[in-house]
């Protein structure tokens, strides 16, 4: 099997760079950890991490290039089925729209209670600057704990921004690859729990986000990246792909990115926490 050796800040970049360069999701994927990477100190002194990454020996993802001969007779019989689908009727294709849209508005079903209900919610409440160094406190207080437990010296900076209600905490230190987790999990995590720590007998709603090393927005970027490459691997070889399981914020990301793309459309399949993106051809 041949390796490709890949580099990136984090492993789980590097993974989504393989990803994106070979094609598939990680789950077709065997993969080799060659050098985690280190942050170093204030920048300084940091290493990327190195991964080398294979198709798996059972590899059967849709995105896997046969040979010239083979890819030529297969474009020819996807041609003629994609002609005889172009045939349906208007009732089956009606019932492929109201599917997508149906699969669209589970993902928003799907998010937090806490998340649909601020997006109805009234103006959020205005606190007096005594109030919101009481917010501050409190969730510096938990993370503290939480990290002293951990045994993991991290430094926080914490914003609060009245007008939308806001609460933002950005995360400094070593070994903050630890800290994000795979895909994020233990940031969202401890997230999630500030969230409550912070909302608890509160009369209004404050968002809580969580932050090291820019890590949502290289995430966001990352994921807008992959959405692109799919989308244009899709019109490419007409065949739909189904991407790894993500959460409802990931996937909003996926579907955003490809909503005004006039050659794909995207829908989720898949019940929590495995729910995924499935990118098609447009009928």
């Amino acid at each position: 099997m041949d390796f490709i050796e890949i580099s990136a800040k984090t492993v789980e970049d590097a993974i989504t760079k393989a990803c994106i360069e070979m094609e598939t999701s990680s789950d077709n994927l065997d993969i080799q950890v060659i050098n985690e990477g280190t942050s170093g100190f204030l920048g300084i002194g940091s290493k990327e991490a190195v991964i080398k990454a294979t198709r798996k020996s059972n590899f059967s993802d849709d995105l896997e290039r046969p040979g010239k001969k083979v890819f030529k007779k297969k474009e020819k019989a996807e041609k003629k089925d994609f002609k005889k689908t172009e045939k349906t009727s208007v009732k089956a294709e009606k019932k492929a729209v109201a599917k997508t849209a149906e699969a669209k508005n589970e993902d928003v079903a799907a998010a937090p209670k806490k998340e649909r209900e601020e997006r109805h919610r009234e103006p959020p409440v205005v606190y007096s600057d005594e109030e919101v160094e009481v917010i501050k406190s409190l969730s510096k207080d938990f993370l503290t704990k939480v990290f002293g437990a951990m045994e993991m010296p991290v430094d926080m900076k914490i914003d609060y921004d009245n007008k939308d209600a806001n609460l933002s905490v950005d995360f400094t230190g070593e070994e903050m690859g630890i800290l994000i987790g795979k895909r994020g999990q233990t940031l969202d995590s401890l997230q999630y729990l500030t969230s409550l720590v912070v909302n608890k007998g509160r009369e209004g709603y404050i968002r809580v986000k969580l932050d090291t090393e820019n890590y949502r927005n290289r995430r966001k970027d990352t994921l807008e990246s992959l959405a692109r490459n799919i989308a244009y691997k899709v019109k490419k070889t007409r065949r739909k792909v189904s991407l790894e399981p993500m959460n409802p914020y990931e996937r909003r990301i996926i579907h955003s990115s490809l909503q005004g793309n006039k050659f794909v459309e995207t829908y989720s399949e898949g019940g929590e926490p495995y729910r995924y993106v499935v990118i098609t051809l447009k009928r």
